[in-house]
């Protein structure tokens, strides 16, 4: 934490005319001293700050001065000139604050004289009639009763004038500010204006308030009552104003009950008038005479309700509620107040007004809460908990507690606990609160809600300091778990946090209340950081960063002292228990403990290492742990500080370093952000700490402080701080070597860029301090450069950014032949065919554009002599010069080239498409400031060239955006045949899909556009042969490219001229770009908006103008200002005419219209009255209402698709809500319409409006709870919706169970049950409001008989919210009774099948959730198996229907997979069982399928059939259900059915149920093995081991198959293998044979995954406990594994071949003897390197297992670094080559080993195709090099170096070997000359222009380096090795190389 500095208080001065200066000089005298000299003194100063302290002394000698001088003519002036310098002075200027304290303390003679002159000052001001002046007069009055009790005086004096000037400075103010409706900005000062005035009139009121109830009474005639009666009637105007501001409104709601109160007599009335005016019930024969002409507008007409809300507030905030001071009519108007509130707030839908709602709610409840202090009987008990008014209260609660604004959730909130207090304060000792039924109803109530509804989170909270946390404890101690595992969902952590802290506070409150002593902690923890602890070591891993996050800090805040119990409990594990790539492990929750105890300061590192609390080896193994975050808190262990200037130890430096060499490479962003975030705070508290020693080292030279430097010696420190900045630079420099991956560069430059933020270049910094400038020399400025060829722009952004921060240290490119060569190859890519060359182009020249010497440089060159002249190197900025002339050569290349594409397209697209250089000359104005240009002639002459050439070049380019198939315009082949179509094509290619395209299609061969001219045309035939009859190669794709993005460049170049350039009304000498350039850019982005079909090119038009509309609503011109609302008002009206000649793309969604309609209305200020989205909205819905004939469906779907683009832009906020209604009633009736586009732009319409209602859905769980919201609160929030719904679902329910024969579908139907099965019922769903979901459940039961299927099931699912949990047994059990019996004669079996979904649906969530087994529980339950026994017939053969039998089974099983789960016994539950049997016994799976494969739902029936079986088998193996009557039941069972048996079913779908059952089976046989469930298991599972493999040889189904693989996998290979001669006639090394056959041939992925994961497990049986010679098997395994290795392999293959490689480590490649040839265990081992280095995480993360489990092998015992277990890819890479490198020496094959791996580093590559590839280049389009983004093949050569020099000195070379290093020798030395000559052969830059190529070949060429320095080290040491004198040799190569 670095404190801000204070800001320096700017007073303002203020000054005095000349005339009040000569008044002063006149009484001044000669010494200075008396008090016209001192004010004089005072007036002549121009500091404001120096001002104050002479104000303070005049006070002083007025003070002092006698009585008898206050007729002195220079007294009298000096106060008149104080007074006048009072009401001069701003209201926020601190002088006036100063004067008018100063003035309070005057003396009491002296107060009248400066009254005198105030009133004098203050007359002159009332009397204005300046409207600019209103303004300043107000706030003089506000001054004057807010800070002065002179002022006060005066007002009093002033009263009548205060009065006649604030109502007419009021009505004039806002007079004016009608005339300028539209003026944005002008409009909105006035509206502040009038704000101010009516505070004023109020404060006026409240402050003088006496006086003026002394003195109008009984005189209605005087003008001080006159005037008080203007502005009350201005106010009730206000009132009704709709186009003012809200704040003026709720303002003047304040004023009006205030004005009210001081003039209505007697004021006991006043409650009951404003109790009529809410209720509507006032009569004017019973009010005066004078409310009736001011108040008119209240009495005569129905109050709308915004009048309401605020005169409500007023009557609030207003009246004198406390001590009954009203009597007892207050008590009314407190309950009709209330009323009115909570009527308005199911109509109130505008998202301001709801907020102010919830304000004045909570302002009722406190009010309610003062009243209750003095109150009623009868008002405590109308407030009462129970009354009606608090049960509507918490119904508000309930629909607006999660509304999307912050702000009335948080009243919300306030309101709920208000009215806990409320009810407290009416039952106040009457009855204990815990027993209190209102507490227990509501909590009960709360706790049975879902925990997915946040607003229960701060209901609870309030609730647990209302009545304690035991209450709650009490119902369910798992609570603070069920809480915590809600944590895992960031958007429920901090609510879940904050109630989790409200809840153990109060617990440990109690606790300590009880107990004594420390006894308490216990029982706190076990109910508090045990299940934390359980989370930390266990939990998922956003579930445990949340709660690390959230919780724990306020665990520890609450608790200090538990950190040690947690510690403690940790400690003991984390060596052995140290997580996973999923888990973290009591390892990663000790690392997440300690450093979120060091971050709040309750540790300190030296506590942590030297406490004995953690060691430095797990706090390394944290660093390179596997799981991210156990990484990122190790990392936050060392990098958070509770002190930021708390300095940094050697250890903490050391373990720095550590983590950076192995965490570069992170492919998180997330994780990168972290560590960056980390780092960061680090560099931030060496900064401050280095700071504050180089202070202590500057005092301690001053005074030789001997004693300080024993303790302590600063430069000692400073000079550590420089050594680690200095080594982490080396090491981020490092990290930029070629070939690195992006992860690496971004977090490298990234920290590059943090270091030099925090480390700045100054001027003139002492040595002692580092400075980044110190660390770069040319090599590593060169790495930055080369950064810009990086094909991610962020990488370029970063290396930009530090190469200008290191710019002015290191002026680099003074050498003229460095910038020659990088300014030609930008310019080469710059007309690159490839999309990100222009990019690099745009980067490089921007870096070239700062270098000093550009133009004299390319000028020596004569670039640029023949187009511009000398004179503009003159500039005083060389910047501003460089960027002159690069634009204006980019501008005359640009120009070139279009003159020849609008020639040839085809040739400009293949060869230069323009767009880069358009995006260059972009990206060189995006760096030029502004503020200093002074070439303004020049850039005034570029500017229109650049705006007329974008013209131009959109005119080449915009007919092929503008087709209406611009995606395949041009023929793919390229032969010369296709080519003679070509002018035929593009004759074609003008738009045919606008609004005629509906009526009559036609092909328009003549055109007239202003795009595509005759000369376009009229030369198509040499656009493809030119004059050299050359071919150029065009596809598709590279013309729409070259197309679309120069459409986006020109965009953002035109966008990018308005913003940025200065903009001014009228043509100046300075003004760069003219209004008329302006309008022109408006109608050019209108025109392309509107007519383009490409989804690229209008998007990004869309970009460019949205820039030009923010710049126009911020402009102060008014033709400016208006054009967008001229713009929405035109293409509204196009839209609504549906003219057939209109080019409007009507297909495409739209295409660039919504976007056109978004930038217009975007552009609106977010706090004004919004009215173009009103008018746009309103017009929008109209045309998307279906109406009864209209002309065409072009403008509907036109509407509907911008209103869908309106609803998902997140810049209009809330003022989008209040259309949600209409825009759903829209998309529902329009999907009923015909025409099939409606219906398309409908169904996405209403896609939008289920998303913008319910929120984004997170997940794929179509029906997850979380995107829900209750029926009161959607009803609430949408009320329109509510009779809308209802009346459409009665509609298309009204003839879904028709019995007629006739079918009639009702599109709509699922649109309706798809929003209803998204609510669920509230707390208090029904109990007061009108919004009641029960009117629903009649349709959908009725829904439930539709004839289609997926209408059936989704009204099955929208029941389940609409019936409450209690009713589910009463709704089963009717539901049930409803089902026809056998002998019923006709049977529905839609309806059948629509009740049995509805039941099925209710029972799953009611038997799932957590219920009590009570009596009326039980009761429930055997009421619906009474049923289900009734009505046993469906699922047997007398019912015909598959399908209904199908789901009656369905339920059976749901019911006997609970009954199973809850281990019910009884009499009636075995019969129940026995049925279950019955059906089963004589169903087809057993007496044999008569039916057609072909009949419908007999897939689904045998698959509910095979279900009811499985549940039945996994009932009887549970231990605590077997007994008896089970038993023998599946004895029966068995008898007639078996496992065996099903798996040979002719219907894949049953075999697949049956082998998942095994499986699962196998599974938990496994976990209960010797246990007595899992023998029962084994007895199920016997014997089918012979079926298994003969499935295995016949299964044809791929799926099947699979499973059966997956099935064998899992058995035991022992009994398995034994099995195979008999069954299948293999012997066990013919069925690995098999098994690798099916590993290496066959198509499904997921097959050849578990064959190779089953061969593996063959493959290590076999050699354990096979005596037959299986080594050829072995090689050939070896051979699949090496294949399925490969980045081309999909994933899937690659992480079998991971976790093969796992399964095989402690037998193949960690044995302490070699099994395996030494090659094939070397080739396994580069398989294990390979998969190290794959792209995807899972897969990298399950190969380091291998390392995993060599380093707890015993014989591994020569550690090169500490005992690592879980370790991060990039270590497990290390410790790869640490490992084999110690293998080697354990097998004795050193010399062998290191022959091989040397081989390893010059394999890789095939020089011959690098070459062929150099020489042919390219021609992928979008093509960005490697497929693998992560893998580093120099790290991987680098730690192979490292290991092979450790290796060396201990290598045995037998001649053998020698002879083989020759040969490996002769090899490099060839490569290397054939790298050398490559690398000549490529361009000039080739980094930049041939970067792959570039990349391969410095990479190889490094490989050969390292290669040929080992090679050269073996040969010197020739066959000697193992001596102690060549140790030294390798040890310095090895330190040379790291």
């Amino acid at each position: 934490m670095v404190l801000k500095k204070k800001k320096e208080v700017q007073v303002a001065a203020f000054v005095l005319d000349h005339q009040k200066l000569e008044r002063l000089h006149s009484f001044s005298d000669a010494e200075g001293q008396n008090l016209a000299s001192v004010l004089l003194h005072c007036a002549l100063l121009t500091d404001g700050i120096q001002q104050i302290h002479c104000i303070k002394q005049i006070v002083a000698l007025l003070e002092k001065m006698d009585t008898s001088v206050l007729c002195d003519p220079m007294v009298k002036n000096c106060l008149e000139i104080l007074g006048f310098i009072f009401l001069s002075l701003d209201i926020k200027n601190p002088l006036k604050k100063v004067l008018a304290s100063s003035l309070n303390g005057l003396p009491e003679p002296h107060i009248a004289e400066v009254t005198q002159s105030f009133v004098a000052c203050l007359t002159e001001e009332l009397k204005t009639t300046d409207l600019s002046q209103y303004r300043k007069t107000m706030d003089n009055l506000a001054s004057c009763m807010e800070n002065i009790n002179i002022g006060k005086s005066c007002v009093n004096i002033l009263l009548e004038e205060a009065l006649q000037f604030l109502q007419r400075s009021i009505l004039e103010i806002e007079k004016e500010s009608r005339k300028l409706s539209g003026n944005h900005i002008v409009q909105t000062r006035l509206m502040h204006d009038l704000l101010m005035g009516v505070k004023v009139s109020m404060m006026l009121i409240q402050k003088i308030e006496e006086n003026i109830q002394e003195n109008i009474w009984n005189r209605l005639d005087c003008p001080a009552w006159q005037s008080m009666c203007g502005l009350l009637t201005t106010f009730i105007c206000f009132l009704n104003n709709e186009d003012l501001l809200q704040t003026i409104q709720t303002t003047a709601g304040l004023a009006a009950v205030l004005f009210m109160k001081t003039m209505l007599e007697p004021a006991e009335k006043l409650p009951c008038l404003i109790s009529d005016l809410l209720c509507g019930s006032l009569k004017c024969s019973d009010i005066p005479p004078w409310f009736v002409d001011s108040c008119g507008n209240l009495c005569s007409a129905e109050l709308s309700d915004s009048v309401l809300l605020f005169l409500c507030h007023g009557a609030l905030a207003m009246l004198e509620w406390k001590n009954n001071n009203m009597g007892h009519n207050a008590e009314k108007l407190l309950l009709d107040i209330a009323r009115t509130l909570l009527t308005l707030s199911t109509r109130l839908k505008d998202s301001a007004m709801a907020a102010s709602l919830s304000r004045v709610v909570t302002i009722w409840t406190n009010v309610a809460l003062d009243v209750l202090q003095s109150s009623s009987i009868n008002l405590k008990f109308s407030l009462n908990g129970n009354s009606d008014t608090a049960g509507k209260m918490l119904e508000y609660v309930y629909a607006h507690w999660e509304h999307p604004m912050d702000a009335v959730r948080h009243q919300t909130k306030l309101i709920f606990k208000n009215v806990l207090q409320i009810h407290q304060a009416t039952v106040k000792g009457s009855i204990d609160l815990k027993v209190d039924p209102f507490f227990l109803h509501l909590t009960d109530s709360l706790l049975n809600l879902e925990w997915h509804v946040k607003g229960k989170y701060s209901s609870l909270g309030c609730l647990v300091e209302c009545i304690g946390i035991e209450c709650i404890l009490a119902v369910d101690k798992t609570i603070p778990a069920q809480i915590l595992s809600v944590m895992s969902d960031q958007s429920f952590a901090p609510y879940a946090s904050d109630l989790l802290e409200i809840m153990f506070v109060n617990h440990k409150k109690h606790l300590t209340s009880i107990l004594e002593g420390n006894t308490w902690i216990d029982s706190w923890h076990e109910t508090w950081v045990s299940p934390l602890l359980l989370i930390l070591c266990d939990g998922n891993a956003e579930q445990a960063m949340y709660v690390t996050d959230y919780y724990l800090p306020k665990l520890l805040k609450c608790s200090p002292e538990s950190m040690n119990y947690m510690i403690k409990i940790l400690q003991t594990s984390a060596e052995s228990n140290v997580g996973s790539c999923s888990t973290r492990g009591a390892l990663g929750a000790l690392m997440a403990c300690l450093r979120t105890a060091r971050a709040h300061g309750h540790l300190q590192f030296t506590d942590i290492l030297h406490g004995g609390l953690v060691s430095i080896g797990c706090i390394k193994q944290g660093l390179v742990h596997q799981h991210d975050q156990v990484r990122i808190d190790a990392l936050g262990l060392l990098c958070e500080s509770h002190r930021s200037t708390e300095a940094i130890s050697l250890e903490e430096m050391h373990l720095i370093q550590f983590f950076i060499r192995y965490n570069l490479n992170s492919q998180s962003p997330a994780v990168r952000q972290q560590i960056c975030s980390l780092l960061k705070k680090l560099f931030c508290r060496i900064y401050e700490s280095s700071q504050t020693a180089h202070k202590m080292q500057q005092a301690k030279s001053k005074q030789d402080l001997v004693k300080n430097s024993v303790t302590w010696d600063p430069l000692m420190t400073l000079q550590r701080y420089k050594d680690f900045m200095s080594s982490v630079c080396s090491i981020l420099f490092g990290a930029l070597f070629p070939g690195s991956s992006h992860p690496t560069r971004f977090t490298a430059l990234t920290l590059l860029g943090i270091i030099s933020e925090i480390f700045p270049i100054l001027d003139g910094q002492s040595q002692e301090l580092f400075q980044i400038s110190q660390e770069v020399d040319p090599a590593r400025v060169q790495s930055l450069v080369h950064c810009f060829a990086s094909t991610f722009e962020e990488v370029k952004i970063l290396a930009f950014d530090l190469l200008m921060k290191l710019h002015p240290a290191r002026p680099y490119f003074q050498d003229p032949e460095k910038l020659q060569p990088l300014f030609e190859v930008a310019m080469q890519l710059s007309k690159s065919t490839k999309p990100y060359d222009c990019v690099t182009a745009s980067y490089l020249l921007n870096f070239l554009i700062h270098q000093k010497n550009l133009l004299k440089i390319n000028f020596k060159n004569d670039l640029f002599l023949k187009t511009f002249h000398l004179d503009v190197n003159l500039s005083a900025d060389p910047v501003e010069g460089n960027t002159l002339t690069v634009i204006k050569y980019l501008l005359q290349n640009l120009e070139r080239e279009i003159l020849q594409a609008e020639k040839s397209l085809l040739q400009a697209a293949a060869s230069f498409p323009m767009y880069g250089r358009v995006h260059c000359i972009t990206g060189a104005l995006h760096h030029l400031s502004l503020t200093n240009m002074t070439q303004i002639s020049e850039w005034k002459e570029l500017v229109e060239k650049l705006i007329g050439i974008s013209y131009k070049l959109s005119a080449v380019v915009s007919p092929v955006v503008q087709s209406s198939s611009p995606e395949g315009l041009i023929p793919m082949d390229i032969d010369l045949d296709a080519t003679e179509r070509l002018q035929s094509i593009l004759l074609e290619i003008q738009p045919c899909d606008s609004n005629d395209y509906f009526m009559e299609s036609k092909l328009m061969k003549e055109h007239c556009s202003l795009e595509c001219g005759d000369e376009t045309t009229a030369n198509m035939n040499s656009e493809i042969i030119g004059d050299e009859q050359q071919t150029c190669e065009v596809t598709a794709q590279m013309v729409l490219v070259c197309c679309w993005r120069s459409m986006k460049e020109i965009s953002l170049l035109l966008g990018k001229l308005c913003q940025l350039l200065p903009l001014e009304a009228y043509p100046g000498p300075d003004a760069l770009i003219t209004v008329e350039q302006v309008k022109d850019i408006g109608e050019y982005f209108k025109h392309h908006l509107l007519k383009s079909r490409h989804r690229g090119a209008f998007e990004l038009s869309y970009a460019g103008f949205v820039k030009l509309t923010e710049v126009l609503s911020r402009c102060n011109n008014e033709n400016l200002h208006k054009l967008p609302q001229q713009w929405l008002y035109n293409v509204l009206e196009e839209i609504k005419s549906s003219d057939p000649s209109s080019k409007l793309c009507a297909t495409r969604r739209s295409a660039g219209i919504p976007f056109y309609i978004q930038a217009l209305l975007a552009s609106e200020p977010k706090k004004s009255k919004t009215g173009l989205l009103k008018i746009t909205m309103q017009e929008l819905i109209h045309l998307a209402s279906p109406s009864n004939a209209p002309p065409t469906t072009i403008p509907q779907v036109h509407a509907l698709n911008i209103l869908r683009a309106l609803f998902k832009d997140t810049r209009l906020g809330e003022n989008i809500i209040p259309y949600v209604s209409d825009g759903m009633r829209a998309a529902v009736l329009g999907f009923t319409s015909s025409v099939w586009a409606v219906r398309n732009s409908s169904t996405l319409l209403f896609s939008t409006l289920i998303t913008r209602i319910f929120g984004v859905k997170r997940g794929k769980d179509e029906n997850s709870k979380k995107n829900r919201m209750s029926g009161t609160e959607f009803f609430t929030r949408y009320p329109n919706l509510y009779p809308f719904l209802l009346s459409q679902l009665e509609l298309v329910t009204s003839t879904v169970d028709s019995k007629t024969s006739e079918l009639e579908l009702h599109p709509s139907l699922f649109l309706l049950l798809l929003i209803l099965s998204k609510l669920y019922p509230s707390p208090m769903d029904g109990t007061y409001s009108a919004l009641s979901m029960a009117p629903f459940v009649p349709f959908i039961l009725r829904c439930g008989k539709s004839p289609v299927y997926r209408s059936r099931e989704l009204a099955a699912r929208a029941l389940v919210p609409f019936i409450m949990k209690n009713l589910v047994p009463q709704t089963v059990t009717s539901l049930l009774t409803e089902l026809p019996d056998f002998t019923d004669p006709y049977v529905r079996q839609n309806a059948v099948h629509g009740t049995l979904l509805q039941v099925f649906h209710l029972l799953q969530p009611y038997l799932d959730s957590k219920q009590k087994a009570n009596s009326g529980f039980l009761q429930g339950l055997s009421n619906i198996i009474t049923c289900i026994e009734a009505k046993l017939w469906l699922a047997k053969r007398q019912n015909p229907c598959l399908v209904t039998r199908a789901t009656y089974i369905d339920v059976l099983v749901l019911l006997n997979n609970y009954l199973g789960k809850s281990r019910m016994k009884g009499t009636e539950l075995l019969r129940f069982e026995e049925k279950i049997g019955t059906v089963i016994s004589n169903s087809e799976l057993v007496m044999g399928i008569s039916h057609s494969p072909a009949v419908p739902g007999l897939g689904q029936y045998l698959q509910s059939l095979t279900k009811l079986y499985i549940s039945v088998c996994s009932v009887t193996t549970d231990l605590g259900f077997v007994h008896s009557g089970l038993l023998a039941k599946e004895e029966r069972l068995d008898s007639c059915l078996s496992v065996a048996h099903l798996l040979h079913s002719d219907f894949c779908e049953v075999r697949l149920l049956v082998l998942d059952a095994i499986l699962m089976w196998l599974n938990q046989a496994n976990s209960k093995h010797g246990m007595e469930g899992g023998n029962i298991l084994l007895c199920l599972l016997s014997g089918l081991e012979a079926s298994l493999l003969k499935i295995a040889i016949m299964e044809k189904h791929p799926e099947c198959f699979c499973k059966v693989l997956q099935t064998l996998y899992c058995m035991d290979l022992k009994n398995l293998l034994s099995k195979t001669e008999d069954a299948i006639n293999m012997s066990p090394k013919d069925f690995l044979q098999w098994v690798m056959n099916i590993a290496d041939t066959s198509d499904s992925i997921e097959i050849q995954s578990i064959a190779l994961k089953f061969a593996s497990k063959l493959v290590i049986h076999l050699v354990q406990n096979w005596q037959e010679d299986v080594k050829l098997e072995i090689k050939e395994w070896v051979e699949i594994v090496i294949s399925y290795c490969g980045d081309e392999q999909q994933t899937d293959l690659r992480l079998a071949a991971a976790e093969s490689l796992v399964s095989i480590t402690p037998f193949f490649l960690t044995s302490q003897k070699l099994f395996l040839s030494l090659s094939d265990t070397l080739l396994l081992w580069k398989c294990v390197v390979q998969l190290l280095q794959s792209e995807e995480q899972i897969v990298r993360d399950i190969a380091a297992g291998v390392i995993r489990l060599a380093q707890c092998q015993e014989n591994m015992f020569r550690k090169t670094e500490l005992h690592f277990h879980a370790v991060n890819a990039e270590m497990a890479l290390d410790l790869a080559f640490a490992i084999l490198c110690e293998l080697l020496q354990q097998w004795e094959q050193t010399g062998a080993g290191v022959v091989l791996l040397l081989e390893w580093l010059l394999e890789k590559e095939d020089l011959k195709e690098l070459e062929a590839a150099t020489m042919v280049g390219n021609d992928n389009l979008f093509d960005k090099g490697e497929v693998n983004f992560w893998a580093e093949e120099l790290t991987k050569v680098y730690h192979l170096n490292k290991h092979l020099l450790l290796l060396l000195p201990v290598t045995h070379i037998t001649p053998c070997d020698q002879l083989k290093l020759n040969q490996l020798a002769r090899f490099a030395s060839d490569q290397a000359r054939l790298v050398t000559q490559l690398l000549k052969e490529l361009s000039p830059t080739p980094e930049f222009s041939q970067t792959v190529e570039y990349t391969k070949l410095a990479i190889q060429n490094q490989r050969i380096s390292v290669c040929l320095k080992i090679l050269g080290l073996l040969e010197a040491g020739n066959d000697t090795y193992g001596k102690p004198e060549n140790k030294e040799g390798a040890e310095d190569l090895l330190a040379a190389t790291c």
